[in-house]
């Protein structure tokens, strides 16, 4: 169960959340231009885009969760079980496995054109990395300054969706979550009028009530519909830190606080981080469930021709700033 968006100001910035009941051992992880990055059936990318996001490294590979490239494209993964489908090889397509997908992606498209392009002829191979590594079911979510679009593989093919919102969560289908959002065409961040009947005299009794009926509860289609609201009526200031700021108030309109989702015994969903990467400075902000500070690691104060992984542990104690 996860959340993401884009958002511009000034700078174009890209994030999500990552709703789990469980954590690896994610980090925030740049890829530099001249790591060799392999893949099952494609061509190896010895030289590429250099990358910033969180990726949980397994034997040297970086399983990408979300993250940006240096040309200011970005792309999420997010939960997509039950609609997921996965394709054997498939003659005359570019056969990329779910967990190489962003690299793959990120490694060699600067925009959501080029990746759209890229997509016409790519397929999602059902090989998992590992075999105590099952392929998780996913969709993604692909934006650039001026445009986003969803992808989902599923049984009937490969779906590319304009995205004309900038948001995802997770089931149903990204058309279905279109479909929804019309059922709230009445909402407003102005005051409510009175549409109820005109020979009646109503006198709203506090502020906010222009949108009672958006969604509060934790499930994917409300989560879509809040931060699409959130996000779409979001008044914010051009600074970095009101940018940054303001992302982190979008995004914490549909984090999930432990115990209130419980998907097992003694199992609950929480958001373990929040991101928000300004793509055009390549810095990459976050907060962690334990630790709401925010940090940040810039990709540009690494070296970017360079040949390893530079990866940074998820920052997850609070830390407080005492006054006093």
């Amino acid at each position: 169960m996860c959340t993401a968006v884009t958002y511009h100001t000034r700078s174009h910035y890209f994030g999500r959340t990552l709703d789990l009941e469980y954590a690896y051992d994610e980090r925030i992880t740049i890829t530099p231009r001249n790591y060799p990055l392999h893949f099952r059936e494609l061509p190896d990318l010895d030289h590429h885009y250099a990358m910033i996001g969180v990726a949980f490294v397994v034997d040297g590979y970086p399983l990408y969760y979300d993250g940006v490239n240096e040309k200011g494209l970005g792309v999420a993964g997010l939960n997509f079980p039950g609609n997921a489908d996965y394709k054997p090889r498939q003659a005359g397509k570019h056969n990329v496995c779910p967990y190489e997908f962003i690299p793959w992606l990120l490694g060699q498209c600067a925009t959501v054109q080029e990746a759209r392009k890229l997509l016409e002829r790519t397929s999602f191979l059902n090989v998992p990395f590992r075999a105590d590594l099952p392929l998780a079911p996913l969709h993604w979510l692909i934006a650039d300054r001026d445009s986003a679009i969803t992808v989902e593989s599923m049984a009937g093919g490969l779906n590319i969706y304009d995205n004309p919102v900038g948001v995802l969560t997770n089931n149903p289908p990204f058309d279905f979550h279109m479909l929804y959002l019309e059922n709230f065409i009445n909402l407003t961040r102005g005051p409510a009028t009175n549409r109820f009947c005109a020979s009646l005299t109503f006198q709203p009794y506090c502020n906010g009530m222009g949108a009672m009926g958006l969604p509060g509860d934790l499930s994917s289609p409300s989560r879509f519909v809040k931060a699409a609201f959130t996000k779409l009526n979001s008044v914010c200031g051009n600074s970095e830190a009101e940018s940054v700021s303001q992302f982190f108030h979008i995004l914490g309109s549909v984090t999930q606080q432990r115990g209130c989702v419980q998907v097992g015994e003694d199992k609950y969903m929480t958001t373990l981080y929040t991101s928000c990467c300004n793509v055009d400075t390549g810095v990459y902000y976050y907060t962690t469930y334990g630790n709401s500070q925010i940090s940040g690691v810039d990709m540009y104060q690494e070296n970017l021709e360079g040949t390893e992984l530079v990866s940074y542990p998820l920052i997850r104690e609070l830390q407080i700033r005492m006054q006093n």
